[in-house]
């Protein structure tokens, strides 16, 4: 039954995502619920990356997840974000749900939305506090993630990139998104 509705909903690919594929936790886990330990989600990732990163290189690895983090980015917005009337709402409603799902927490450093500019940090995040230092900023997937909230916000293209990291020495990750100029 399961590979019956992939397979029919693009019939093309096995693992289209959907919103459908996070599932009932209700009923799938009703002893164990919603939550797990971050050590399972770092186990996860970071065996993807080191696999993806043997067979592709680091760089398309590295693109590999960006894309990843905006796929689940526009899941996110479409899911979970509630027609915000302003940007201040977004990062209202950003703030209040990353908190919720314990993704991390949000704060805007700088906000400049005429010229395209927010830099912004997420402490205690899933990917990288408390790991240790190795001199690479390693949040991509969340720069991917990032670009999708900001882009489904203002309707325009945008680059996001880290440029502070727990990994770095810094604890905190800062990311600068700069709206893509079309001209």
């Amino acid at each position: 039954m399961t590979n019956f509705i992939y397979k029919n909903f693009n019939s093309n690919r096995k693992y289209a995502f959907r919103w459908e594929l996070l599932g009932n936790l209700d009923i799938g886990r009703p002893n164990l619920g919603p939550l797990t330990r971050l050590e399972n989600y770092r186990l996860m990732q970071f065996t993807f990356r080191d696999v993806l990163e043997q067979e592709f290189g680091t760089e398309k690895t590295d693109e590999l997840f960006y894309r990843a983090g905006k796929l689940a980015g526009n899941a996110f917005y479409q899911h979970l974000i509630s027609d915000p009337k302003d940007f201040n709402d977004l990062v209202r409603q950003l703030q209040g749900l990353m908190r919720d799902l314990s993704m991390g927490i949000l704060r805007i450093e700088q906000a400049e939305l005429e010229s395209g500019i927010i830099v912004l940090t997420v402490s205690e995040d899933l990917d990288c506090s408390g790991l240790p230092e190795t001199g690479d900023e390693i949040c991509v997937y969340d720069e991917g993630f990032l670009c999708a909230l900001f882009e489904n916000f203002t309707g325009k293209p945008f680059n996001v990139k880290e440029i502070d990291c727990w990994c770095t020495g810094d604890r905190t990750c800062r990311f600068l998104a700069k709206m893509v100029s079309m001209g």
